[in-house]
């Protein structure tokens, strides 16, 4: 279990040799489709194992890529550390803002983690355990599976395994939006508020202008007392997405009586000085205490 804390922390900033991971699986249609933005793939520990627990990660692009999922960035930060610790990774691509706009997106994603769970034997996954991570708009989609689990509007109608559960038992969150409305109150070098932000294109509308859309759009919008833990990473010097995003998540899921760790990196900006060792460790180290809490 993680503990109700804030922590503050500045951590000397290095790289970290590696070789990239290979996916075990490339290129997957999740939704019985020929779109690339509904493609994922699939890596394994090598170990043997008869199944592993699941981690999803998501890419961050301003939700305006659909096509993210296997590069070397993802691979080095996220997907590689937590093979290290034993799980299955499933890297997902999911529509643009261009494609298609909210709530596609976690249509997408939660068609995902339907997918997973009713592929379970054929890709040797124990789907007792979910987990999802994500970095900025990946974050931000990560944090709507978590907070969403429950809420039928959220779900879609993409793919073939509209029966199985898009719950996620834990995620991690880097970075991501999570109430739009107030993030140039904060300090941004971005004008969210423009009808051209990534935030309005995602939702259709200059976001000051489409309150509604927002409020679907938002995390924060569905916390409950069945919403999964978090941990969350923020750089306080993050130009792009300011820091106060994570604060009001964090504070929204301890009102709820949500377990939540928010970790704020004194010297970290839009991930430079946040995805690195130190904090990737705790990822996993997250997440491994989750499964044990879990299973």
């Amino acid at each position: 279990m993680i503990k109700n804390i804030i922590s503050i922390i500045c951590f000397f900033n290095f790289s970290f040799a590696q070789d990239l991971p290979i996916p075990n699986w490339e290129n997957i249609n999740y939704a019985g489709n020929n779109h690339i933005y509904n493609q994922l793939d699939i890596y394994t520990p090598k170990t043997n194992q008869k199944n592993y627990p699941v981690i999803i990660t998501v890419y961050g692009s301003g939700w305006k890529r659909n096509d993210r999922k296997a590069t070397d960035y993802i691979k080095r930060t996220l997907i590689q550390p937590l093979l290290e610790s034993g799980f299955a990774v499933v890297s997902i691509n999911h529509r643009s803002s261009s494609d298609a706009i909210f709530p596609a997106q976690i249509h997408d994603v939660k068609a995902a983690i339907r997918y997973i769970r009713g592929n379970a034997l054929k890709y040797g996954f124990n789907t007792k355990f979910i987990g999802i991570t994500g970095s900025s708009s990946g974050g931000h989609l990560a944090a709507m599976a978590g907070t969403t689990s429950f809420i039928e509007e959220m779900e879609g109608k993409v793919g073939n395994f509209l029966n199985y559960s898009s719950h996620v038992n834990a995620v991690v969150n880097w970075y991501g939006p999570t109430n739009f409305l107030i993030m140039d109150e904060c300090g941004s070098r971005i004008v969210h508020d423009n009808i051209n932000s990534p935030e309005s294109l995602l939702i259709g509308g200059a976001i000051q202008e489409n309150l509604s859309k927002v409020k679907l759009a938002n995390p924060i919008t569905y916390i409950s007392d069945k919403t999964p833990s978090f941990l969350i990473f923020h750089g306080m010097l993050d130009g792009a997405v300011p820091y106060c995003q994570s604060e009001v998540l964090h504070n929204a899921l301890k009102t709820n009586n949500v377990e939540s760790q928010l970790v704020l990196i004194e010297d970290g900006k839009h991930g430079p000085k946040v995805l690195i060792k130190e904090y990737l460790s705790m990822m996993n180290e997250f997440f491994k205490n989750e499964l044990n809490d879990n299973l």
